[in-house]
C-alpha cells in the first residue's frame, strides 16, 4: 500500500473479521457465477483465489495448473501471490505454504492485503492518502446530518445514522432519514444493511449486534463495508455531470432542427400559395359579360390589398428565419443548413419573381376587357333600338290594319279601283319609294354595327347575326316587291286623271319633313358614351347647333300646314266633301302636329340628360385630382424612406443597440404611415369603380405604390434581422461594443462601394474580395493565396462574390469562440458507458433525461462487432454526426 495504509498491514488480523472479508469476496466471486463457504478452505487449492483476482482486476491470470497434488496448489497460490506483487504490494511474511495449510491469520492478512489495493488504495480525494480520502469523502457526504460527525472507522460509525445518511444523501428514495432515532442503533444498521443489499448490490457483511455490543467496532471491517457503498456512488456522480454535458449539446440540436423543420414548412406553404395563384393570374379568358370582368377587377383588388400583402411578410420572414438560423448553427459549431430539394431561398425568390412577372399584364388587360364590353353592351343596344325602330316601320302600313310593306305592296287593288283611285295608288307608291330609300340608311347602319359586333367578338353574336340577316332579307324582298307593283301600276297609268295639286304638294313636304322629324327623334334619343369633359362637350356643341335649326323647321312645318288649310279652304268655297283622307300620303296633319311636339317633348330632355353627364365627368376629374394630390406625397415619401434606412446601418457610429433603436423607429414610422396607403386604396377603388382608368395629373399608379410600400416593408424588416443577427454574433462571441466598432470602422474604411459623392447609391456594406483581403493584410494577417481562398470560402460560402458586413464580424471571432467539441462529447459518453466503445439502451435511460435519451436512441446507429451484445449502440459516431463530421 501507499501512505497510511502499510501500516494497517502490519496490524494484527483475527478471526473476527472472517465474515466481512469472506461477504466481500463473494460480492466479486458471484460475478463469475461461483462464492466460498469457508474463507480459510476454499482458497487452499488457489483457483478461487485467481479467479477472485481476475474478476477485481478485469486482467487475465495465467493459466491454473489442474493437478490436486500439493505441488499445484502452491504454484497456483503463487500465480496468484505473483500478480498481487506485481501491483506494487509489498506481501510482508505471507508464503503460499501457508495459505495451502489453512493459516487463518495469514489467508486474512492476504485478503486485507488485496482489498487495500483493490478497493481502497485508488481512493484518493484531494490527493490524500486511500484511507484519509475514503473519510474525508464519507464526511462531506454525511455533513448536512444532525447527529452525524463522522471522525474515524469505528465508534463514528456505532448508531447506524452515517451509514443511512450516506445512502440517504445518494438515494433518498430508499430511507426516510426524519424517522430515524439516535437511540435505535440495531434498528438504524440493520436497516443501512438491508437496503444496501437490496437496491445497492452491497452484501450484508457486518453483525448490528457486534458493533453495537463492542467498545471500538473493527476499523477494517467497516473501511471493507464502506469502501462499497464509495464505488457504488462515486461512478454515479462522475456519470451525472457526463449526461449533463449530453443533454446541453443535444438541446442545441433539437432546437436548431426545430428550426429548420419550420423553415421547411413555411416554405412549402408559401411555394404552394405561388403554384395555386399563378394559373389564376395567367387565366386571361375573357368574361362575357362586363358584371363578370368586373367582378374579376374586385378579386385581383382583393388579392393585392388582402391577400398578397401577408405573403409578402411570410416571404421575408422565411429569409430573417434562414439568417437566423444559420447564424445560430455557426455560433454552436454547426454545419450550416442545407433546406431540401426546391425550398432554397433562391427558389423561393424565383418562384415570386414568377408569381410578380404574371401579375403585370393582369390588371391592364383586365382593364381593357372592361372597355371592350363597355363598348359592346352600348353597340348591341343600338344595334337593338334600330331594328326596332325598323321593323316596327316594316310591320306597319300606317293605316292600322295591321298589314305589314310587304302585304301592302303585294295587295292587287289597282284591278277594281276607279281611274282617279288608280292614279292614287299610282302617287302613293311613289311616296313610299322615297319612303324606302329614306330607311336605306338605317338598314346600312343596322348591318355596320352587326359587323363591328362580330369583330369585337361580340358573346350572342349568333342572335345579332340572325336578327340582321332577317332585316336584310326583308330588305331585298321589299325592294324586288316595289319594283314589281310600280310596273302593275304603270301598266295601267294611261286610266289615270290629273289629281288635286295640293294634295300631292302636302304630301310632298310632309314625306321629308315626316322623316326629317324621325330622324331629329332618333339623333335626341341616340344613346352615348364619353370618358372626358371634352368629349361631352362636343356632343353639347352639336345639340346646340340643332337647336339652332329649329326655327327654319317650324317654317317648313307652318308652309306644310298652310297647304293643308287651302285644301279646307278650296273645299269650304266649291262645296267639295273630303274624305278626310289625303290620296297620296298616310300622314294626316294631325301625325304631323302630334310628331312636332313629341320633338319639342324631346329637346329640354337630351338638355338634362347632357347636363347630367357633365356633372360626372366633373365628379370624375375630382377624383383623379384627388388621387394624384395624394399619390404625389406617398411615392416620394416612401423613396426617401427606403434611402434613409440605407444609411442608418453606415451613418450612426455608436452602438449595435442604437441602431437597432434608430431601426425601430423608422419602422414604428412606417407603421403609422399605413394608414395614409389605405386611404389612398379607398380613392383607388373609387375611381376603378366609377370606369377611371387614366390620370394625367400624376405618375404614380396604385400598383407603383404597392410595389414600393412592400418593398419598403421588407427592406426594414431585413435591416432589422441583419442588426439583430449582428448583436446575436458579438453577444454570443462575448466580443465587447467596442471590438465591434473597431471591426465596423476597418469595414467601412475598405469598403470601396460606399461612393460619398452618390450617397443614393447604397450596397448596406459588402466588400468585394481585393478590398477585403486589404482589410486583412491591414490587420495583421500574412496571406497566401491558398491561406486566402480558404477564408474566402468560410466568409463566402454561397460564392456571391461579396463579403457581407455579417461574413466578416463571424470571421473576426471565430477563433475566440468557446464551444464544445465533438472529442468531449464522446469522452462524456465514454464516461455513461463506463469505458465501453458502445452504449445501451438501458444506460442512456438510466442516465439522460426521458427526451434526451429518446433522441440518441432513435438516431444511434447499431454498434457491430463480435463482443457487443444486441442493442448495443455507437455513440461515437453520433458525436462526430452532432458537430457535421459526418451525416447524422
Amino acid at each position: 500500500g501507499r501512505g497510511s495504509s502499510s501500516s494497517l498491514t502490519s496490524n494484527y488480523i483475527g478471526p473476527e473479521h472472517s465474515s466481512t472479508f469472506t461477504a466481500w469476496c463473494n460480492s466479486h466471486l458471484r460475478k463469475a457465477g461461483t462464492q466460498i463457504e469457508n474463507i480459510e478452505e476454499d482458497f487452499r487449492n488457489g483457483l478461487k483465489l485467481m479467479l477472485l483476482l481476475e474478476v477485481i482486476s478485469g486482467e487475465r491470470l495465467p493459466r491454473p495448473d489442474k493437478g490436486k497434488m500439493r505441488f499445484h496448489k502452491i504454484a497456483n497460490v503463487n500465480k496468484a501471490l505473483d500478480f498481487i506483487c506485481s501491483k506494487g504490494v509489498k506481501l510482508v511474511s505471507i508464503g503460499a505454504e501457508e495459505i495451502v495449510d489453512g493459516n487463518v491469520k495469514m489467508t486474512l492478512g492476504m485478503i486485507w492485503t488485496i482489498i487495500l489495493r483493490f478497493a481502497i488504495q485508488d481512493i484518493s480525494v484531494e490527493e490524500t492518502s486511500a484511507k484519509e480520502g475514503l473519510l474525508l469523502w464519507c464526511q462531506r457526504k454525511t455533513a448536512p446530518y444532525r447527529n452525524v460527525n463522522v471522525q474515524n472507522f469505528h465508534i463514528s460509525w456505532k448508531d447506524g445514522l452515517a451509514l443511512c445518511a450516506l445512502i440517504h444523501r445518494h438515494r433518498p428514495d430508499l430511507i426516510d432519514y426524519s424517522k430515524l432515532r439516535k437511540d435505535d442503533p440495531i434498528g438504524n444498521l440493520n436497516t443501512a444493511f438491508e437496503v444496501a443489499e437490496k437496491y445497492l448490490d452491497i452484501p450484508k457483511m457486518l453483525d448490528a449486534e457486534d458493533i453495537v455490543n463492542t467498545p471500538k467496532p473493527d476499523e477494517k471491517a467497516i473501511m471493507t463495508y464502506v469502501s462499497c457503498f464509495y464505488h457504488a456512488f462515486a461512478g454515479a456522480e462522475q456519470a451525472e455531470t457526463a449526461a449533463n454535458r449530453i443533454c446541453k449539446v443535444l438541446a442545441v440540436n433539437q432546437e436548431n432542427e426545430k428550426l429548420m423543420q419550420e423553415y421547411e414548412k413555411l416554405a412549402s406553404e408559401l411555394l404552394e400559395w405561388i403554384r395555386r395563384t399563378i394559373p389564376w393570374l395567367e387565366n386571361r379568358v375573357a368574361e362575357q359579360s362586363m358584371r363578370a370582368m368586373q367582378q374579376k377587377l374586385e378579386d385581383f383588388r382583393d388579392y393585392r390589398r388582402v391577400h398578397k400583402p401577408p405573403k409578402v411578410q411570410e416571404k421575408c420572414q422565411l429569409e430573417i428565419n434562414f439568417n437566423t438560423l444559420q447564424t445560430k448553427l455557426r455560433l454552436s459549431n454547426r454545419p450550416a443548413f442545407m433546406p431540401s430539394e426546391g425550398k432554397m431561398v433562391s427558389d423561393i425568390a424565383n418562384a415570386w419573381k414568377g408569381l410578380e412577372q404574371v401579375e403585370k399584364g393582369y390588371e391592364e388587360w383586365l382593364l381593357t376587357e372592361i372597355r371592350r364590353l363597355e363598348r359592346l353592351d352600348h353597340l348591341a343596344e343600338k344595334f337593338k333600338q334600330k331594328c326596332s325602330l325598323h321593323e316596327s316601320w316594316t310591320a306597319g302600313m300606317g293605316d292600322g290594319s295591321g298589314n305589314g310593306k310587304e302585304e301592302l305592296l303585294s295587295m292587287k287593288d289597282y284591278e277594281s279601283a276607279s281611274l282617279m283611285e288608280i292614279r292614287a295608288l299610282m302617287r302613293k307608291h311613289e311616296a313610299f319609294e322615297s319612303d324606302l330609300a329614306a330607311h336605306q340608311d338605317r338598314v346600312e347602319q343596322i348591318a355596320a354595327i352587326a359587323q363591328e359586333l362580330n369583330e369585337l367578338d361580340y358573346h350572342d353574336a349568333v342572335t345579332i347575326n340572325s336578327r340582321c340577316q332577317g332585316i336584310c332579307d326583308q330588305w331585298d324582298n321589299l325592294g324586288t316587291l316595289t319594283q314589281k307593283r310600280r310596273d302593275s301600276l304603270e301598266r295601267v297609268e294611261k286610266l289615270w286623271e290629273t289629281i288635286d295639286q295640293l294634295y300631292l304638294e302636302f304630301a310632298k313636304r310632309a314625306a321629308p319633313f315626316n322623316n326629317w322629324m324621325d330622324g331629329a327623334m332618333e339623333d335626341l334619343q341616340d344613346m352615348f358614351i364619353v370618358h372626358s369633359i371634352e368629349e361631352i362637350q362636343s356632343l353639347i356643341t352639336a345639340h346646340d347647333q340643332f337647336k339652332a335649326t329649329l326655327p327654319e323647321a317650324d317654317k317648313e312645318r307652318m308652309t306644310t300646314m298652310g297647304i293643308q288649310g287651302e285644301i279646307v279652304k278650296i273645299a269650304q268655297t266649291y262645296g267639295i266633301k273630303l274624305s278626310g283622307i289625303n290620296p297620296y300620303t298616310v300622314l294626316s296633319p294631325q301625325d304631323i302636329t302630334n310628331k312636332w311636339d313629341a320633338v319639342k317633348h324631346l329637346v329640354p330632355l337630351r338638355d338634362q340628360m347632357l347636363q347630367e353627364e357633365v356633372a360626372r365627368q366633373q365628379s370624375n376629374e375630382r377624383l383623379r385630382r384627388q388621387f394624384a394630390a395624394q399619390a404625389n406625397i406617398i411615392g416620394p415619401w416612401i423613396q426617401t424612406k427606403m434611402e434613409e434606412i440605407s444609411h442608418v446601418s453606415v451613418d450612426i457610429a455608436g452602438s449595435l443597440e442604437e441602431q437597432m433603436s434608430s431601426l425601430k423607429q423608422y419602422e414604428q414610422n412606417i407603421i403609422n404611415y399605413k394608414s395614409n396607403i389605405d386611404k389612398l386604396e379607398g380613392d383607388h377603388q373609387l375611381s376603378q369603380e366609377s370606369l377611371i382608368f387614366d390620370n394625367k395629373h400624376t405618375n404614380y399608379t396604385m400598383e407603383h405604390v404597392r410595389v414600393g410600400w412592400e418593398q419598403l416593408l421588407t427592406t426594414i424588416a431585413r435591416t432589422i434581422n441583419e442588426v439583430e443577427n449582428q448583436i446575436l454574433t458579438r453577444d454570443a462571441k462575448g466580443i465587447s461594443q467596442e471590438q465591434l466598432n473597431e471591426f465596423r470602422a476597418s469595414f467601412n474604411h475598405f469598403d470601396r462601394r460606399h461612393i460619398p459623392l452618390e450617397p443614393h447609391i447604397q450596397t448596406n456594406g459588402m466588400m468585394d474580395p481585393d478590398d477585403f483581403r486589404a482589410c486583412l493584410i491591414s490587420m495583421g494577417y500574412d496571406l497566401g493565396e491558398v491561406e486566402f481562398a480558404r477564408i474566402m470560402t468560410l466568409v463566402d460560402s454561397n460564392n456571391t462574390g461579396v463579403v457581407t458586413f455579417q461574413a466578416f464580424i463571424d470571421f473576426m471571432t471565430r477563433e475566440t469562440a468557446e464551444t464544445d467539441t465533438a472529442d468531449q462529447v464522446m469522452a462524456s459518453f465514454k464516461i455513461l458507458a463506463s469505458d465501453k466503445t458502445y452504449i445501451t439502451v438501458e444506460e442512456l435511460r438510466r442516465e439522460l433525461p426521458p427526451e434526451q435519451a429518446d433522441y440518441c436512441i432513435s438516431r444511434m446507429t447499431k454498434y457491430v462487432s463480435g463482443d457487443a451484445p444486441p442493442g448495443a449502440l455507437d455513440y461515437i459516431s453520433f458525436s462526430s454526426a452532432l458537430y457535421g463530421e459526418s451525416d447524422l
